[in-house]
């Protein structure tokens, strides 16, 4: 695979994870209204996202990919 090709593919992903962090994070606040339960899955789900989207992160700043706009 070209190596910009696969910049490309890496930094979609990365987006994709990016918008998906930010979901989840979004569903923290509904959740708040449905009890102590659903906030801490929610949480968990959250972390685990921004987990991957900072994996991916990390991935491109190896590859020398600024992610700053």
């Amino acid at each position: 695979m070209n190596p910009s090709v696969a910049h490309a593919a890496l930094i979609a992903t990365f987006k994709r994870a990016e918008a998906d962090a930010a979901h989840k994070f979004a569903l923290i606040k509904a959740a708040a209204v449905k009890g102590p339960k659903a906030v801490q899955a929610a949480s968990e789900t959250a972390a685990k996202a921004a987990k991957r989207r900072d994996s991916y992160a990390k991935k491109l700043g190896n590859l020398g990919v600024s992610l700053k706009d």
